[in-house]
């Protein structure tokens, strides 16, 4: 398990230990590493409103990232393997990973899937690509063949933790009970994981899309409008009728364009929705919107959850009045914190997602950072977003 923060731990290593498998961890924390040899175990806390239960996840070991021989020995000999670093760290594993892999050639080894848990569109195809520059035509033929680079959609909210939080197990994690891991059945490589929760979907396209345009989209939504109007804990924020107003409008924006260009039942996108905003209310779970609305300018990318979204419901011919909103809230919060005004909008908004000001995705974001700006309530907001939404020929959401 190559990465041993919140997602390695809090997820993906408990669903390999829970598969039956010995589960080694690689990171480059030395303090983590030396404590999970220490302990050989740690706790997992599933926590809800409903109450709370302690799991203890074992056996565990981990090696340290510079230890890049070790390394490559263990994925080398590994039945399974994932990754959970960051979209940005993936550069830096690929080379003891191509090492990792030729020694597995070299031993006959059996086929390898990789679950590539990154929040990247394509992730499995990036590291794939990072995996085999340098290899010869031979080499790279039989990664495609034996090589599972398998994109994975992590859906389990799992927010950092805090000292105090730790107190009770200083390599323990708080997360949320959902623990459903679809992944891109194409992608596979012999017989898929015998993990618990882990559903191979194709095509997975519509699976990474529904993460990233309806679930990371509407989390990030809720967490600026939590900012805007001075709320810490992103529960609260969910909880605010004007708030799920606006949030569960974006996210009907995307379920029908899900609907539209997948043909997915509108009622299971639609029940998805409800769940997702009933585990956005999970106050026992402590997440924050410091934490959710991190890394503005990533966020406001031309292809990540809320540019990206909103895009893509233009595609299906879904109007996103209410997705921008979120951009648009993004984009007053950043303009705040870099302390810019209402004057630099549209150039940090064409630097940031690439749109010009003039695009209709540019009129409708920089209309509701302008009004944002303003000092209007949500309740005004949200009116006027449904009755321009309204004037519109086609399906209201």
């Amino acid at each position: 398990m190559y990465g041993a923060g919140k997602v390695g731990r809090g997820f993906i290593g408990a669903l390999m230990a829970k598969g039956g498998y010995q589960v080694t961890f690689v990171d480059a924390d030395e303090r983590l590493v030396a404590l999970i040899n220490e302990r050989g175990r740690y706790s997992l806390r599933v926590v809800s409103d409903a109450g709370q239960r302690d799991e203890v996840i074992q056996p565990v070991r981990a090696l340290s990232s510079q230890d890049e021989a070790a390394v490559i020995q263990a994925i080398a000999g590994c039945g399974l393997m994932a990754t959970a670093v960051g979209a940005r760290a993936l550069p830096l594993i690929a080379p003891a990973l191509r090492q990792g892999i030729l020694r597995r050639f070299e031993r006959d080894a059996l086929p390898l899937n990789i679950l590539v848990c990154e929040n990247l569109m394509d992730a499995g195809q990036v590291l794939c690509g990072l995996v085999k520059q340098g290899l010869d035509r031979e080499q790279a033929a039989r990664v495609d063949r034996e090589i599972g680079f398998v994109g994975a959609s992590i859906g389990r909210m799992v927010p950092l933790q805090t000292e105090a939080q730790q107190a009770w197990d200083p390599l323990g994690v708080r997360v949320e009970p959902y623990a459903f891991l679809p992944v891109d059945q194409a992608a596979l490589r012999g017989q898929p994981p015998a993990l618990p929760g882990l559903v191979p979907h194709s095509p997975f396209d519509y699976y990474l899309k529904r993460k990233l345009y309806l679930h990371n989209m509407s989390h990030a939504l809720c967490a600026y409008l939590g900012m805007y109007l001075g709320d810490e804990a992103l529960a609260r924020t969910v909880s605010r009728p004007q708030v799920e107003l606006m949030a569960r409008a974006a996210m009907g924006e995307a379920a029908l364009a899900l609907h539209l260009a997948y043909r997915q039942p509108m009622a299971d996108l639609l029940a998805h929705v409800d769940d997702l905003l009933h585990r956005y209310r999970n106050h026992a779970l402590g997440d924050s919107n410091a934490r959710v609305g991190a890394d503005i300018p990533r966020k406001l990318a031309a292809r990540d959850r809320l540019v990206g979204a909103a895009d893509f419901c233009l595609q299906q011919g879904v109007e996103p009045r209410f997705i921008t909103l979120g951009a648009g809230a993004a984009l007053h919060i950043h303009l705040q914190a870099q302390g810019q005004g209402q004057k630099d909008a549209a150039a940090t908004l064409a630097a940031l997602s690439g749109l010009k000001a003039n695009s209709p995705l540019g009129q409708l974001i920089l209309g509701h950072c302008q009004a944002l700006a303003g000092g209007i309530t949500l309740d005004s907001l949200y009116q006027a977003a449904r009755s321009a939404q309204a004037k519109r020929r086609g399906p209201v959401v």
